[in-house]
C-alpha cells in the first residue's frame, strides 16, 4: 500500500499525504508546501509516508 501512496505522492502530494494521515497537520501543511512550489510538497509527502509506519 505504501507503493500507491508514494506514486500519489508524487502525482499529488496532498493527496498522498492524506491516505497516510487524513485531515491531520501534515495534511494542512503539505498544501501549503505544495503551494509554494511543487518540489518541497513531494519531499514532505514522501517523507511522511515513509516515517509513519
Amino acid at each position: 500500500m505504501d507503493i500507491i501512496r508514494i506514486i500519489f505522492a508524487i502525482l499529488l502530494p496532498p493527496l498522498g499525504v492524506f491516505l497516510q494521515v487524513g485531515f491531520a497537520g501534515a495534511f494542512w501543511l503539505n498544501i501549503l508546501l505544495t503551494l509554494l512550489g511543487y518540489i518541497p510538497g513531494i519531499i514532505h509527502a514522501v517523507y511522511i509516508i515513509a516515517s509513519r509506519k
